[in-house]
């Protein structure tokens, strides 16, 4: 089956649009790209100048996995790309950016479920402009546990004067992000991050790790933050998760945590639409970058302390 779509000022062909991409939901490719271009107003400013990388699905979740990071060469021409260095290699990759819709809809009929962004830009790739905290609990069911180590980060963040935002991962657990200025380079940053978990596992032992090692965390929640550095990336606000229910990464207020039925997967390709149509998107005005000098002198105090 083919078709097109005028998105702005382009006309986008499209293919294959009734693909079943989600077995047991019966989520087409032609969903996947009607959810994102609903969603672009949204979610285009949280990917704007940020190197892609494409977890694509051609034949469906069940089928092989694409990892894409360098635009293949039938790409149009409009599509933006960044050229940067490879990470611990010669050479260049050229990644994909969005910046505006059409780009997101052409990836979507690329059956690309999921845009993996860089926490950097291109234009200064070396120095993010945001942090994140991985939190993923140590079972299937231990959201609750994601949902009280974001809260402690956020306090620890606080105290060291970083306002901080949450949202799902469409996964188990929760994401907590710091905005940046960019005055710190990736080295600094993960060193800032490595600090605050120290203090986190310091205070709750039995409750957190940095342990990486799955076998030696005994049930406790692992405090990731290793998605901080050179290339890495992670799932970007409204991104669709390749897992049965076609979850959604999805922005949440704070207050949101409290919440008994909230979960990492709970907002979906066909649900989180109406959320944001409702309430709107609980991270716009939070716009507002920081620096992290005068959080490192209050946290060099806690780790001497501790």
């Amino acid at each position: 089956m083919t078709d097109q779509v005028r998105v702005g000022r382009r006309t986008i062909q499209l293919s294959r649009t009734d693909k079943v991409l989600f077995p047991d939901d019966g989520v087409t490719k032609g969903d996947l790209i009607s959810y994102y271009e609903t969603v672009a107003p949204r979610m285009v400013p949280y990917l704007k100048g940020r190197p892609l990388s494409l977890e694509r699905f051609p034949d469906g979740i069940d089928g092989q996995q694409v990892f894409q990071q360098t635009v293949p060469r039938y790409f149009p021409d409009w599509i933006e790309t960044a050229s940067v260095k490879r990470l611990g290699g010669a050479g260049n990759v050229k990644h994909a950016v969005v910046s505006s819709a059409a780009a997101l809809v052409y990836l979507a009929n690329q059956a690309c479920i999921t845009p993996h962004a860089w926490l950097s830009r291109a234009d200064r790739p070396k120095n993010p402009d945001q942090l994140i905290f991985d939190l993923d609990p140590p079972s299937d069911d231990g959201f609750p546990a994601a949902r009280r180590a974001a809260r402690d980060v956020r306090e620890l963040l606080t105290d060291l004067g970083l306002p901080s935002l949450v949202k799902t991962t469409g996964g188990k657990g929760l994401h907590v992000h710091v905005l940046l200025d960019r005055t710190a380079d990736f080295d600094q940053v993960r060193e800032f991050a490595s600090g605050v978990a120290q203090v986190l596992v310091a205070r709750d032992p039995k409750r957190y790790t940095i342990e990486q090692r799955i076998a030696k965390r005994e049930g406790r929640l692992y405090l990731d933050i290793m998605r901080n550095a050179y290339g890495q990336t992670a799932v970007p606000p409204y991104a669709v998760r390749a897992r049965p229910g076609a979850p959604v990464a999805t922005p949440l207020d704070w207050s949101e945590l409290d919440d008994r039925r909230m979960r990492g997967d709970r907002f979906t390709i066909r649900s989180v639409v109406r959320r944001f149509e409702r309430d709107g998107d609980p991270w716009r005005g939070s716009s507002r970058r920081r620096s992290l000098t005068r959080p490192w002198r209050r946290l060099n105090d806690l780790l001497t302390e501790k």
